[in-house]
């Protein structure tokens, strides 16, 4: 499904750290007019963005009729609530959420690897951070080798937890330097100097959600497989890391055919979206600091597997959470659906 017309576009949670990317990059990307852009919350009410007052709308009192396309980043629950009903008025709705991700009807999509996946659906998932940042290099060597079996760990940023969560971060960091107590409230230990091995919640098996939802949606948007088909087996630990807003993740992929590697490099070098960066010696690598704000992810650390040998290969991948991992590929999503003039 492409539109050609430009919408009033509606953000649902637009006070939130993704959704003042979306205000963003709309604006870099779209130059969309200020009348055409909606921004809803919990509550009406005056907020300072960017250094200007904003007005928020109540998102439950919104008349969706009265918008094209609206992005959804407020939480699981609250699209529960309100991606269908703007779906219901008219709108195409980009849900940032988990909300519909696992739903066999609806798409989950990053557009480089699985754009045709849109069809005609007006109600679009966007996928967990990690999965988006992972798969923009995991794809292209999945099409080049064939995926056989996946181990991944990953290293997660505040931000994945949202604007409070680098909040509590940049506070601690504060406190630490003043000398005086730290705290911490979002979440379950202080993140300041430590990491903390789950994020989200615990199965009765061991695995967190987080490591669930990044074998579920790979399966989904790589594979087309339904979430628990396990002919690829998919092993992940996920940690949460003090870095504020990149995810990073080391990965060990195991292959139908045999890896040769400096095939594997010039896939990765000619993938949309992606940067090698890879002279360890030389210090070469990407990092959380060196890719924030980047929309590209970077891929480095390039080695045959150990563990595998010539079906298997070892990389590092960093990527901006806000941005590749969220806003951008809701944009993106959007620009399939609304293409640009």
């Amino acid at each position: 499904m492409a539109l050609s017309s430009q919408p009033r576009v509606a953000i649902v949670g637009a006070t939130g750290a993704v959704g003042q990317e979306l205000i963003r990059l709309l604006q870099e990307r779209w130059q969309l007019p200020p009348e055409d852009l909606v921004l809803l919350g919990s509550r009406s009410r005056m907020v300072e963005l960017a250094g200007r007052q904003l007005q928020v709308q109540s998102a439950a009192e919104f008349d969706f009729t009265t918008a094209g396309l609206a992005f959804f980043s407020a939480g699981a629950g609250i699209s529960a609530v309100l991606a269908l009903k703007a779906c219901n008025a008219g709108c195409v709705v980009i849900d940032n959420t988990s909300q519909f991700r696992y739903e066999p009807d609806v798409p989950l999509v990053i557009p480089p690897i699985n754009a045709a996946a849109i069809g005609n659906a007006r109600l679009i998932a966007n996928p967990n951070c990690t999965t988006a940042i992972i798969l923009m290099a995991l794809a292209p060597l999945h099409r080049a080798f064939g995926l056989k079996r996946l181990i991944v760990a990953t290293y997660q940023a505040a931000s994945g937890a949202g604007q409070q969560a680098m909040d509590e971060l940049r506070a601690q960091t504060r406190a630490a330097a003043d000398g005086v107590p730290l705290t911490h409230h979002r979440f379950p230990h202080q993140l300041l100097y430590n990491l903390i091995p789950r994020i989200d919640r615990v199965y009765d098996d061991g695995y967190t959600r987080e490591e669930k939802k990044l074998a579920w949606e790979t399966r989904k948007i790589l594979l087309g497989q339904p979430l628990e088909n396990l002919t690829v087996p998919i092993e992940a630990t996920c940690v949460r890391v003090p870095t504020l807003r990149c995810h990073a993740a080391s990965v060990h992929l195991q292959t139908h055919r045999i890896v040769d590697l400096a095939k594997a490099r010039d896939v990765l070098a000619q993938a949309p979206g992606v940067v090698v960066l890879d002279d360890a010696a030389q210090d070469q690598y990407p990092t959380p600091l060196a890719f924030g704000g980047r929309n590209e992810v970077g891929v480095g650390r390039l080695r045959q597997s150990a563990a595998f040998g010539a079906h298997g290969l070892a990389f590092w991948v960093c990527g901006d959470q806000l941005l590749r991992g969220a806003a951008l590929n809701a944009i993106e999503i959007a620009e399939c659906v609304f293409p640009r003039q």
